[in-house]
């Protein structure tokens, strides 16, 4: 299934927008950032050396971690002393690293508890997926090669297949946002393809922050790449021209 591009697609409006964000942990600054923009609808890619605030500027964003100054913004809406549900409610997602999906239930069940609306326990055990839905279930895990699985519990998925389920859950969940932390971790090349094939075709659809260390798959993504290090936007700007800079080269790209 490909996923078809949003008409605003080329909207400049940012989604998220970053304005003098400063977190500290016990003095020590982990993010000092003067200004990081994302526009709607597009794909960045975030890239630096361990310890550089890569997942805590996620942190910020998604309101697991309060910046102790400055301002956060997601969609033109002010989030920066928000709590993380309510910024979830406001349409961002998340995938960690490590895949968090339900190891007891189904492939498809763990996809039915990512619906729209499918929040509290109440609907989650009575509620009842749409004809629409469960089509838009069953076309998102045939992409993702998932749609023999559908009765598999997911405890018995390859860590590629757990990668490819999680971001599943997030696309039928349907936010405006979607924050991804390494999803080539751990993959092998035929995964990796398929999960830069899957991202490429959500930029136009959703705004996706995606967090890598892997180069080969940053250069699958084809799109710009923000260098952060010591909790600082370094470089930004195509791949080639922050692989070129000097800066980059000392900070991540040359060790």
């Amino acid at each position: 299934m490909a996923i078809a591009p949003d008409s605003s697609a080329t909207d400049d409006t940012p989604m998220v927008a970053l304005t003098d964000v400063v977190v500290s942990f016990d003095g020590f600054k982990a993010l000092n950032i003067n200004s990081f923009v994302v526009p709607r609808n597009q794909l960045r890619v975030v890239i630096g050396p361990n310890g550089a605030g890569k997942t805590t500027m996620c942190d910020v964003i998604s309101g697991k971690t309060r910046s102790a100054s400055g301002k956060v913004e997601v969609n033109g809406v002010d989030v920066t002393r928000m709590a993380d549900v309510e910024i979830a409610r406001l349409g961002v997602g998340r995938k960690f690293q490590t895949p968090t999906i339900f190891d007891s239930l189904t492939v498809y069940e763990n996809m039915e508890l990512a619906l729209p609306g499918r929040r509290g326990i109440w609907k989650n055990l009575f509620g009842q997926e749409s004809a629409e839905q469960r089509e838009a279930i069953l076309a998102i895990l045939d992409r993702v090669h998932l749609i023999s699985d559908l009765y598999t519990p997911a405890k018995y998925l390859s860590h590629g297949q757990r990668q490819w389920l999680e971001i599943s859950m997030l696309i039928i969940a349907d936010p405006k946002l979607l924050l991804v932390d390494e999803p080539a971790a751990g993959l092998t090349d035929k995964e990796t393809e398929l999960t830069a094939e899957l991202l490429n075709e959500l930029k136009g659809h959703h705004t996706l922050i995606v967090i890598e260390h892997d180069m080969d798959f940053v250069r699958r993504l084809n799109t710009r790449v923000t260098v952060l290090d010591n909790g600082q936007v370094l470089a930004d700007g195509t791949l080639a021209e922050v692989q070129a800079n000097a800066a980059v080269i000392e900070a991540y790209l040359g060790r």
